[in-house]
């Protein structure tokens, strides 16, 4: 395991860090995590280096934490630095601040949090943070020692994130989502850049967009990676891109069975800043050039937009139609989504409500989206 600098702390965070927001289930059931794998997987990841673990109050409809709790019983929680994350949508009025961190603590089974970030802040999110003077409430509860350190997890544009930092100048944790696909898009490379100029430490997430850079890879993504002269699998690639990088932190990885926190952890100890030469850069710029061209859709499956008001599967029926482009398969997945995604799963039983668009990382015109997809697939 490779090691790095956390900000301006004198703390020193493991290249990999463990995300639980993708923990292995035993059925389609989000709440129904395999709490004995969840467990062995990120004891495995702590005892071969991982030192910071990640959560926050909605993950697998707020399982995730207890497990995680779990998992840092019998001494595990003294290794590592632990951060959840404040739910903001959750948050009507300043009694709910101390309401939530205790109902979290107890989730955890811990008494403090190292990291309490808030989570998925966009613009409209942080004025509200500000109206409720939640910096204030922070301050008070640091020195309280119910966590060491304040951040934020972000999903805007690099304008705003500009913002926060100057609206706050001792943030101790910004993070943001980056990857090889995603370097222009949200805080991206210039956020990260900016917050490191600031001591700000950077904790990456979606390092694999999601799953995206690894499942389903077109045929022409495909022969990129194959005539690479070092094969590397394609999560490899991503996460070695992002060590890359100088002013990355850690990389939070949503592990869902213990091959990749195997594989990972093994990754970690092999990728340090600048240890891409420049033919290995070229080939992901080949590989980004291919995907854009052939996933029109670039929807992650983070699940955020659902429940859909109407029912709508939103990540699936996208899914189907980046799948029919990228394989030239218009026919069979028109037959997919004729046939198996039915009934009020379909696009057009979208209501044009918005709400999905609000919430979307991604910040995808998804109604736009979802009529364009059943104009091609459902006749």
């Amino acid at each position: 395991m490779l090691y790095r600098p956390f900000g301006q702390s004198d703390f020193h965070v493991s290249a990999l860090g463990f995300g639980t927001m993708r923990l292995p289930t035993r059925s389609a059931d989000n709440k129904d995590v395999d709490e004995d794998l969840v467990i062995a997987m990120i004891r495995y990841a702590i005892d071969h280096g991982v030192n910071y673990v990640d959560s926050a109050y909605p993950y697998h409809g707020g399982i995730g934490e207890v497990v995680t709790g779990k998992a840092l019983q019998d001494g595990y929680r003294q290794k590592v630095r632990l951060a959840t994350k404040l739910p903001c949508f959750l948050v009507k009025e300043q009694a709910d601040f101390d309401r939530l961190l205790h109902e979290q603590l107890k989730r955890l089974d811990t008494d403090y949090l190292d990291y309490y970030l808030l989570h998925s802040v966009k613009d409209y999110v942080w004025e509200h943070m500000q109206s409720l003077r939640v910096l204030d409430w922070a301050e008070k509860r640091m020195a309280d020692g119910k966590f060491g350190g304040l951040g934020f997890s972000f999903h805007d544009r690099f304008e705003v994130f500009q913002q926060m930092l100057n609206d706050y100048p001792d943030w101790q944790v910004a993070q943001i989502y980056l990857n090889f696909m995603t370097a222009e898009q949200e805080a991206g490379l210039d956020g990260l850049r900016l917050a490191h100029e600031r001591g700000i430490a950077t904790v990456i997430m979606g390092p694999i967009w999601g799953g995206l850079l690894t499942k389903e890879l077109p045929r022409e993504m495909t022969a990129v990676y194959e005539s690479a002269p070092l094969k590397r699998k394609p999560a490899e690639w991503a996460l070695a891109w992002l060590w890359n990088q100088p002013e990355v932190s850690v990389v939070l990885s949503g592990m869902s069975t213990m091959e990749q926190v195997v594989e990972n952890v093994a990754w970690s100890g092999k990728y340090g800043v600048r240890s891409l030469t420049p033919k290995d850069l070229a080939v992901l710029e080949q590989v980004k050039s291919s995907y854009e061209r052939l996933n029109p859709i670039a929807c992650t499956d983070c699940g955020y937009c659902l429940p859909c008001p109407s029912g709508v599967n939103i990540p699936r029926v996208f899914n189907t139609y980046n799948i029919a482009v990228a394989q030239n398969d218009l026919e069979r997945q028109r037959f997919a989504y004729q046939n198996f995604i039915i009934g009020v799963q379909q696009a057009d039983k979208c209501i044009q409500c918005g709400d999905c668009e609000e919430i979307c990382p991604q910040h995808l015109p998804i109604r736009e989206w979802l009529t364009k997809v059943h104009d091609t697939l459902g006749k």
